[in-house]
């Protein structure tokens, strides 16, 4: 297996930075704004816009975690892990960013808007990504992106995160032959 890194520490830190930026920039009130992170990688990302939010706003902004497992059609069942779902209040009516580390197909983006609106119905869900690799199958597309990163169907986008991996870098890995 042969790994590139594509997105430093650093470079992540300045693309959440610029996100969050668009975020309130996009949207005319940011009291209306909830973060929810999809499992595992999205949640950490969420604390870390919001974070960045409220440091140039002085505003909190909640955020939650959201278990999609349940609505995904790409996994069989019997291989699902169900984690805990936990958004702060209702989301009817809010401004609902969803946030993930890497949109690929598009499902696990189309599962989590199914399980969001089971939860309430917001006013609009944006879609907030560290990494666009492409080769979507469903028409979505994000609203926020730290980076497009052209990849091969054979490869795999990994984000590393400090509180799962115990570092900050996005590589692409590809199987050698």
């Amino acid at each position: 297996m042969s790994a590139k890194v594509i997105m430093t520490a650093d470079e992540m830190r300045r693309s959440l930075a610029r996100m969050a930026h668009e975020i309130v920039e996009r949207n005319r009130t940011i009291e209306n704004i909830v973060l929810v992170g999809m499992h595992t990688r999205g949640f950490p990302l969420a604390v870390r816009l919001a974070a960045n939010i409220t440091s140039f706003e002085k505003i909190d902004v909640p955020v939650g975690a959201l278990d999609f497992s349940l609505y995904r059609d790409d996994l069989p069942a019997r291989s699902l892990q169900v984690k805990s779902t936990a958004i702060p209040g209702s989301i009817a009516g809010k401004v609902v960013v969803l946030v993930d580390d890497v949109l690929y197909t598009g499902r696990s983006a189309r599962a989590a808007m199914d399980a969001l609106i089971d939860l309430g119905r917001p006013e609009v869900i944006q879609l907030a990504v560290l990494v666009d690799r492409g080769h979507r199958e469903l028409p979505i597309r994000a609203d926020y992106v730290g980076k497009n990163i052209p990849s091969a169907k054979d490869e795999d986008v990994q984000v590393c995160l400090t509180e799962a991996d115990g570092a900050d870098e996005v590589r692409i890995v590809r199987e050698e032959d």
